[in-house]
């Protein structure tokens, strides 16, 4: 076992294994250009714009967004709905039309990232015990989960969905924990969330090490502080 691994390593799975937002607001454009002929009020660029600012007001409320990783297709016809109605287009069958496009294609293009599963095996390979914790519906984190074949690297798998609650609700960490049998001190945290990846498990003795893998850096203000920072779990085993 390599000196500087701890005994098990906690993985958050969306954008830390998987590249499951790069391709989001192109995926957007192309739905919208999809529908274009439908569209007689607005043109395609225009309401992608909208779209998208509506995901992100969507998105930035905890319980919003809580309630909507459960159920991604209805939140995303809601985004288009909302969007629609700034322009005070009415015909919701298009923004569902639009919505579930955009889902589909963004399943479509969901990937590992680049040397991610290799790493998972090296890790696995060195008798690290990995445990995947990933937030959101059973059903569509099991997709991703069988698409890639993730479950071979995993001793336990924690969904969301499943288990009843998700990050940064320290009930999903502490049954990690009890599933491990081991102290906090020997388990790390990986994932790309400062606060449910990183601040979360950390108030249980986790060590959190935050995934930029967008290489954003920390903000001066922000108030969480991981133990390590690194841009995709290669750099866990170089």
């Amino acid at each position: 076992m390599d000196n500087h691994l701890p005994a098990a390593i906690l993985f958050d799975m969306d954008d830390t294994i998987l590249d499951d937002t790069s391709g989001g607001p192109a995926c957007w454009q192309e739905a919208c250009n999809h529908n274009s002929a439908q569209l007689k009020q607005i043109m395609p660029e225009q309401l992608c714009d909208s779209i998208l600012k509506q995901a992100s007001w969507f998105w930035s409320d905890v319980e919003r967004h809580r309630i909507g990783r459960l159920d991604l297709t209805q939140a995303r016809r809601e985004i288009a709905i909302g969007a629609f109605r700034q322009h005070g287009i009415e015909d919701f069958t298009i923004a569902h039309a639009i919505a579930d496009f955009y889902t589909a294609k963004r399943e479509q293009l969901i990937q590992p990232f680049a040397g991610a599963l290799d790493t998972l095996q090296h890790l696995k390979d060195q008798n690290i015990r990995l445990v995947l914790i990933t937030n959101g519906n059973g059903e569509a984190q099991r997709r991703k989960i069988d698409r890639f074949n993730l479950q071979r690297f995993f001793e336990s798998i924690l969904i969301e969905g499943e288990f009843g609650v998700g990050k940064p609700d320290e009930r999903i960490y502490r049954h990690a924990l009890t599933q491990l049998d081991l102290p906090p001190s020997a388990v790390w945290m990986v994932g790309d969330n400062l606060e449910w990846d990183v601040g979360a498990p950390q108030r249980l003795g986790i060590s959190g090490i935050w995934n930029d893998f967008k290489a954003s850096g920390l903000s001066p203000s922000a108030t969480v502080r991981p133990d390590r920072i690194i841009q995709a779990i290669t750099e866990l085993v170089m």
